[in-house]
């Protein structure tokens, strides 16, 4: 049966109530006491994939334990995102010096700092191995885009670390060192265990990892911590793909905190649940983004893409999810620095929704009868909410979307083998405008049927020539607003080619139960932040 958007809505909505149902009626009472001196959560993951920060295929759920387990060399003040070069804190660095040139970064290591499990002080050993492996091409590690730009990294002595890069970069903090694929690993323990570091791994932060099963990972305060100890003795880091049963855990208080579900109708049942259950956002959230892969006929054809582009409603999909989403134009979210409006666009770049446009375009190249493709995406609810939509919009200009709903992290294994035709992709970013292009369209980032590549699924600056110079024009601009100019240029030149389309910012959420308090605000930041402050208050 055709899924309209009406109908679409309707049955979301009808799920809410009968969600909200069963939480009323179903729950033994709100806030339960879940596990004694355990803080938990629950993530929209079937299991857990690895707990190694330079490990591929990673999910968001993943990404929430590794980020209690480690740390990089600087921070971010917690629930926000450092945005400038003054705002970074100390982490693993207590302190660095950067070259007038922003081309050398010296860190200087924070001396007694311990390992997990015994493996002993941190020291620059340690960084030289962690970034020694992520710009070794011979390895194959997540997020290795990151760090393109480093030309080369030093240890003078046990306590100082010096990179030099390719490219000035008055933001690398931002672009590498804070991110998590530069978490700080311990070379002893990664040698030591070989492929058993993914799911016993060792690092520096405020939790090592107890122990992990088929459907949850339990974290322990680490007693030599180098920071403040954890408040909470224990976090554990649950997977609970199934919408209805991830909910009632949390309704029923088995879990004290929940991914959220980015859907229609979700948050304002909650709240009809209980008013006093808190809703950490981030903004602007997860770029949402659509990528058309260029080596798949009939998509290598540019009207083709450019039918796309018409056919999807970007403003509709995003009032669907009312007030944590945004529309977009580019591939910068529109909060962001270097993203482009589309008022100040041409009149040809401007895309205003037309299905009649996206028809004409169809039968110019040849398919005046409509076109199907096949393509997946995962059955999270964000994925398969705005998917389900887009699939709707494509009907209306004769564009079939043949769609497979598939387990979240067996999607991401699949993009990685470069298998999909349309996919769609959500990831955070900081207010770093290079990053998105550099991981989604540069040709370093080009997916690979073998596994190796990155994130750039469009085969963009491969199949076609792509934005690789005017990535590298950015990328040597040390002036701030010069390099904000540059990237205004590379998102026109994308919205002529339509490797990659901008569909929507969503925030992403956590339901929280009153009695957890995280001891700050989210306000930005990645899709995971820390917990080593969280308490239980009552």
């Amino acid at each position: 049966m055709a899924l309209t958007r009406r109908r679409f809505l309707t049955n979301t909505t009808a799920a809410g109530v009968a969600t909200f149902a069963t939480l009323q009626f179903g729950a033994p009472g709100a806030y339960a006491q879940t596990e004694e001196g355990t803080i938990s959560i629950a993530l929209a993951a079937r299991a857990p994939s690895g707990i190694n920060p330079q490990q591929s295929g990673l999910t968001g759920g993943d990404n929430w334990a590794i980020y209690q387990v480690f740390n990089g060399l600087v921070q971010s003040r917690p629930g926000t995102f450092a945005v400038t070069p003054d705002d970074f804190q100390p982490a693993l660095a207590e302190s660095w010096d950067v070259s007038e040139d922003a081309r050398t970064w010296t860190y200087h290591l924070r001396q007694g700092v311990q390992f997990h499990h015994g493996y002993g002080e941190m020291t620059s050993r340690d960084v030289m191995f962690t970034y020694g492996r992520q710009i070794d091409p011979d390895v194959i590690s997540a997020g290795k885009v990151l760090f393109n730009n480093i030309e080369s990294i030093d240890a003078p002595d046990d306590y100082t670390f010096v990179v030099t890069l390719v490219r000035p970069d008055p933001l690398f903090n931002a672009s590498t060192a804070v991110t998590l694929a530069a978490s700080i690993l311990s070379q002893d323990a990664f040698e030591e265990k070989g492929e058993d570091f993914n799911f016993d791994p060792v690092g520096t932060g405020p939790y090592f990892v107890e122990s992990t099963d088929e459907s949850s990972i339990l974290l322990t305060a680490f007693p030599d911590y180098w920071d403040e100890p954890a408040a909470t003795e224990h976090v554990r880091v649950s997977f609970i793909a199934d919408t209805t049963a991830r909910t009632l855990a949390f309704a029923s208080g088995q879990v004290d905190m929940i991914e959220g579900v980015r859907q229609p109708g979700w948050i304002p049942t909650m709240r009809q649940r209980d008013p006093d259950t808190i809703f950490d956002a981030t903004a602007p959230g997860s770029f949402n983004t659509l990528h058309l892969n260029l080596e798949y006929e009939p998509l290598d054809d540019i009207r083709v893409r450019k039918a796309f582009r018409y056919a999807i409603d970007s403003a509709q999909i995003a009032s669907a999810f009312g007030e944590l989403s945004t529309p977009m134009v580019g591939i910068i979210a529109p909060q962001f620095a270097g993203s482009v409006t589309r008022e100040e666009l041409p009149e040809e770049l401007q895309y205003e929704y037309s299905p009649e446009k996206a028809m004409e375009l169809l039968a110019e190249a040849g398919y005046p009868d409509g076109i199907t493709i096949p393509a997946y995406t995962s059955q999270r609810e964000d994925y398969s909410t705005i998917m389900l939509i887009i699939q709707e919009q494509l009907r209306a200009s004769n564009i079939n979307l043949d769609l497979d709903i598939i387990d979240h992290a067996t999607m991401h294994a699949e993009n990685n083998l470069a298998k999909n035709s349309v996919a769609l992709n959500s990831s955070s970013f900081p207010p770093v405008p290079t990053l998105p292009f550099l991981q989604r369209l540069a040709a370093p980032a080009d997916a690979k049927p073998d596994g190796s590549g990155q994130g750039n699924y469009s085969h963009y600056g491969v199949a076609i020539p792509g934005i690789d110079d005017l990535l590298d024009q950015a990328q040597d601009e040390p002036d701030f607003d010069k390099r904000i100019e540059v990237i205004e240029e590379i998102e026109r030149k994308v919205l002529e080619d339509l490797p990659l389309l901008g569909i929507i910012t969503l925030s992403y959420v956590i339901a929280r139960n009153p009695r957890i308090d995280l001891g700050f605000d989210v306000e930005s930041g990645y899709a995971y932040w820390p917990l080593n402050q969280a308490r239980i208050v009552s």
